[in-house]
């Protein structure tokens, strides 16, 4: 059976993340999501060897492991056809070989070497 404390986590990190999405979007709110879960997942894993498994913590790992693959899932559908956030669309200025980006400007012609007090 899960514990409360993992129940609890869970729930608290889902909360979060929820609120996280209204406020810097989907993609980061589910990464800061996994990151919080993955660190569950290595402390349920720690408890599991140090403790064994009659303490519920099989149940445990496999109750984070089927909420990572949940927010997974949520990131992966939030960042299809998402376009990232540059500001306006700025058009790409190509520059080909026939055409030169400073074109020269007419220069008057000058003397080498010679000063002008003639």
């Amino acid at each position: 059976m899960i514990t409360t404390e993992v129940t609890n986590a869970i729930a608290h990190i889902e909360e979060h993340r929820q609120a996280m999405e209204k406020e810097a979007g989907a993609a980061a709110a589910c990464n800061e999501a996994l990151r919080k879960l993955h660190k569950l997942l290595d402390r349920e894993h720690e408890a599991l060897q140090s403790r064994g498994a009659g303490e519920g913590h099989a149940e445990n790992v496999e109750a984070v492991k089927s909420e990572i693959d949940r927010v997974k899932q949520l990131a992966g559908a939030a960042g299809k056809g998402v376009m990232p956030r540059h500001g306006r669309p700025q058009a790409q200025k190509h520059v080909g070989p026939s055409k030169p980006h400073n074109p020269p400007r007419y220069k008057a012609r000058r003397t080498m070497g010679r000063t002008s007090g003639r």
